[in-house]
């Protein structure tokens, strides 16, 4: 792990890949919070971990802000931010409900937005950090029925490039990772060879936090063996 890097955010955390996340950095010694609309089922795992739970929704700018000045004072400002928040509505274009549309566009981009937004001002004023966006298959292609994650998932791609762009320069890292496949639920006891294993990918994303600046990743695509592409 990059030495720098003393404490971390997941926002959008449940009991998936932020889990395997908050595993593995708290084993890399960097404290962890853990924000979720729903902090209580998140007690198992702090318990666990040691991470520190709170109560946020990313859609709305006021949460996001109370949760930095939360974070901030119990474990300083992040330097490295997780965005794995987002929302799915399904349906056939004609009959989707224009405002769980809008719901899942603010959720899955918009909060993105403004996380990075609150958590980039530390990090600039430190000269580095990392802010990692969690994307799916639909980031690089729309699914029929699909359109809503398709267009939150896309717009959060897009704000990663922007990002990245911009703040490169700056010493933050800002990286992308397209989940392209089926992630294991721990409860089924899931080992197919077409599902992804949230430890690996989540080492992936550890990964990429430990690279050099002199070579950068801003994209990384994950998928099973298996998957077609």
């Amino acid at each position: 792990m990059t030495p720098a890097y003393k404490t971390a955010l997941i926002v959008g955390a449940g009991l998936g890949l932020s889990a395997s996340l908050a595993r593995l950095l708290t084993q890399s010694d960097l404290s962890v919070a853990l924000a979720a609309r729903s902090p209580d089922k998140l007690r198992a795992l702090c318990a666990e971990t040691g991470a520190s739970a709170f109560a946020c929704d990313a859609q709305d700018q006021a949460q996001v802000g109370k949760l930095f000045e939360a974070v901030e004072e119990k474990l300083g400002a992040p330097d490295v931010v997780i965005y794995n928040a987002s929302a799915r509505t399904r349906g056939r274009l004609t009959t989707l409900d224009p405002d769980e549309v809008r719901r899942t566009l603010l959720v899955s981009a918009f909060g993105g937005f403004l996380v990075a937004q609150r958590a980039v001002p530390a990090m600039l004023g430190k000269g580095f950090g990392a802010i990692l966006f969690t994307g799916a298959s639909a980031s690089v292609k729309g699914y029929a029925e699909s359109a809503p994650f398709a267009m939150g998932k896309f717009a959060l791609r897009g704000l990663a490039q922007s990002m990245a762009r911009e703040l490169s320069p700056n010493g933050i890292h800002v990286a992308h990772f397209v989940i392209d496949g089926q992630i294991r639920r721990r409860t089924d006891d899931d080992t197919r060879d077409s599902t992804l294993d949230p430890d690996a990918i989540a080492q992936t994303y550890v990964n990429v936090l430990m690279q050099p600046r002199s070579a950068w990743t801003s994209e990384v695509e994950l998928r099973p063996w298996v998957e077609k592409f």
